[in-house]
């Protein structure tokens, strides 16, 4: 017999068309939720200074903020370990949101080695043409760049207002392709996971626009007091280099741990593959325009945001 497949016949563990909109307003929800309530707790004295400063002059041997950076080994070096222990910092922390594109963009197929290779290598190179660029313009710009400056607009450090647009541009970049990875809005990467990886480490390379975590800073200056623009493009390449290697070592250990099997169960559902992936991008996409455009004009005064006991 054939026509319109009846309830019998329908796969029942897919929605049908009727009740996709609902459990996307769930997904939503939940995702928005889980963004605002990260931006409530999040404490960047913690992560900031607990995490990544120990980190680094743990890894470095040495006082990373104090101690002046001698030479360009030394600079090349600082930079790598100063992007991994930044990994954590609210202006890195939305870089987690690429593991489920990064899932989907693998092969269903191939040994392990490729399974992790193939996505993260979209990632990288995505995040190394925007970091490349930037390290080089920066150096040329020097000084004239809001955020290298020490001076102040409305009681606000300018570097800090730079921090805010760039970030909430990122954020609110993120939040779509979260939105459309769920099929709520159009999607210009239906079909083309590998463009979506390229964009998302493109993103993640953005990051150090807007980036005023201190040791980057400090970074930074040394590059422009160079005055080599090949070593700024070096120095934030090894930046963002640092920045994923914890979500590519997350990502191989789901490989790793499953033999293969994460990537095959995502492969095996494209709607679980998109869930996770939309979940997971609009839930930090959230987080960042949140923290960076609510709760961060709250400490200078420009409106109101709950504040934790420990972050008085």
């Amino acid at each position: 017999m054939t026509g319109t497949p009846t309830t019998a016949t329908r796969d029942l563990t897919r929605p049908s068309a009727a009740e996709r909109p609902q459990r996307n307003g769930v997904i939503i929800a939940a995702s928005v939720a889980a963004g605002v309530l990260l931006a409530v707790l999040w404490s960047y004295e913690f992560v900031d200074s607990v995490i990544g400063d120990s980190v680094a002059s743990g890894i470095l041997g040495h006082d990373a903020k104090a101690t002046a950076i001698s030479g360009t080994a030394a600079g090349l070096v600082f930079a790598f370990v100063s992007g991994l222990a930044g990994t954590f910092t609210a202006c890195n922390i939305a870089m987690l949101a690429s593991i489920g594109p990064l899932g989907a963009a693998s092969s269903a197929n191939g040994d392990r080695l490729r399974l992790l290779l193939r996505p993260v290598g979209y990632l990288t190179l995505g995040m190394v043409a925007v970091a490349a660029v930037y390290g080089f313009v920066g150096v040329l710009l020097g000084d004239r760049l809001p955020q290298l400056s020490t001076d102040t607009a409305g009681g606000v450090p300018v570097r800090i207002i730079q921090s805010s647009v760039v970030f909430g541009v990122i954020g609110l970049a993120l939040i779509y392709l979260g939105l459309a990875a769920i099929r709520t809005v159009p999607d210009v990467f239906a079909d083309r996971p590998v463009a979506r990886v390229i964009t998302l480490g493109a993103l993640i390379g953005g990051f150090l626009i807007g980036r005023p975590y201190p040791l980057f800073n400090k970074l930074f200056h040394w590059a422009v007091d160079s005055g080599n623009p090949l070593y700024g493009s070096a120095a934030f390449v090894l930046q963002s280099l640092g920045n994923i290697v914890v979500v590519t070592a997350l990502f191989a250990l789901l490989i790793m741990l499953t033999r293969g099997r994460f990537i095959s169960w995502l492969a095996a559902d494209v709607r679980r593959s998109m869930v996770i992936s939309g979940a997971l991008l609009i839930a930090l996409g959230v987080f960042t325009v949140v923290y960076w455009d609510v709760r961060v004009p709250s400490i200078f005064g420009f409106g109101w945001f709950p504040t934790m006991f420990y972050n008085d």
